[in-house]
């Protein structure tokens, strides 16, 4: 109650300041950090082999054709260039390939789940039910953080792997906490998932809570890799940044009120980053995660610069061609400070990849150890959903080329 009581307290202070100080035009320099792009490799594979194994391991069967699992292609993150199939033949540990012939009688490339991907599986479903209210509230706290309280599905769906969201939470949380969430029809015929109550018990900060207040105001935890140069005038205008208003993230509605040319409308972006990274299990997200977010929470244009002028507290990876954005406070060295059950899973399944897919450069996987065929024919819900393509992939069957195609 009390931090409460001080953040709303700051808020009117922030208001009360004078804004009269200006961006300073201070350019920072990009510095590799190796020792959290070591944090940073591999989590694209990571991310769509995880999301992939919640989506097999869900069906009744265990088990999905190719073609309905390129359904879920946008949320993989995976290149272009790499066709899915071939995604899922890299890790044999996790995927194991067979075929069934659909009504016309042609081969059709299936995946299921080895018997250690789907103990994950199951592990991974307890700890959903273990930490569901924590899930919960991370998907209200970003909801909160809105103008509106609501963000589209397509908006979650690129997020819902950081904050660990189920692969079905709209239907999860929409069914069992209808009081919550509730799904909307937006003007642009998209759906969205609205927040239906607000919790003045989670409008505080992850910063609110675990700062101490100096002369009202609260200062961001700052650190810089070694040897990174940076110009007196610089660190000189940081000192008084850190000093000025520290607006609520939560606030959106005075943050409206701000002058997005001053220093305090800076701290208040860096604010709503820092409390988003905080709200992901890892601490880090893509970049392009967030570059549709300006709208609904009400930031100015180019609101994503203020990545690379605060390199002390977020560090842009460019790892596995894309750019991550990672909370430097949250790492020491290369790991995770405080790790989520769903990381310490997601630990076990990626050891299990870099194992399979080692013994597959190895041999030890051939053609001769597939599933092969299964006697029965696809069911009709499946065929129903096929679509033909062309692809000039190669493969087992010179027929499989329709269901081939990502």
């Amino acid at each position: 109650m009390l931090k409460r009581a001080i953040a709303r307290e700051n808020y009117t202070s922030t208001f009360s300041h004078h804004q009269k100080r200006t961006l300073v035009n201070a350019k920072v320099k990009w510095v590799k950090d190796g020792v959290l792009d070591r944090a940073v490799a591999g989590g694209r594979e990571l991310k769509a082999a995880s999301i992939l194994l919640s989506l097999i391991g869900s069906d009744p069967q265990h088990w999905l054709p190719i073609y309905h699992l390129r359904r879920y292609r946008g949320q993989l993150g995976l290149p272009l260039h790499l066709k899915l199939s071939a995604f899922l033949r890299r890790y044999p540990s996790i995927f194991q390939e067979f075929y069934r012939r659909d009504t016309g009688g042609t081969p059709v490339p299936c995946f299921r789940l080895t018997s250690q991907a789907l103990e994950l599986h199951q592990e991974e479903a307890e700890i959903l039910r273990e930490c569901h209210t924590d899930i919960v509230n991370r998907l209200r706290k970003l909801l909160m953080l809105t103008k509106e309280r609501m963000l589209p599905l397509q908006t979650l769906d690129q997020l819902k792997w950081d904050i660990g969201l189920p692969s079905d939470y709209q239907r999860l949380f929409t069914n069992n906490s209808s009081d919550l969430f509730s799904l909307v029809r937006l003007c642009d015929d998209r759906v969205g998932l609205k927040l239906l109550l607000w919790d003045d018990f989670l409008a505080v900060s992850h910063l609110e809570m675990n700062s101490v207040m100096k002369n009202g105001t609260l200062a961001f935890p700052i650190g810089f890799p070694r040897g990174f140069g940076l110009k007196r005038k610089f660190m000189e205008w940081l000192e008084e940044w850190q000093k000025l208003p520290y607006t609520s993230p939560f606030a959106v509605d005075l943050a409206s009120r701000l002058d997005p040319r001053t220093d305090v409308s800076e701290k208040r972006i860096v604010g709503v980053f820092h409390e988003l990274l905080h709200l992901t299990l890892q601490k880090k997200t893509e970049r392009k995660n967030v570059s549709n977010l300006r709208k609904p929470l009400g930031l100015p244009q180019k609101f994503t610069k203020v990545f690379e002028r605060h390199p002390g507290i977020f560090y842009i990876s460019k790892k596995g061609d894309t750019q991550t954005v990672v909370l430097r406070e949250a790492y020491d060295h290369s790991q995770l400070i405080e790790k989520h059950p769903l990381v310490g899973l997601r630990d076990k399944l990626a050891s299990i990849m870099n194992q399979g897919f080692l013994d597959r450069s190895r041999g030890l996987y051939s053609k001769e150890t597939k599933g092969g065929f299964e006697q029965d024919s696809l069911t009709s819900c499946f065929v129903g959903e096929r679509t033909r393509y062309v692809s000039d992939e190669d493969s087992d069957f010179n027929l499989l080329s329709e269901y081939e195609s990502d």
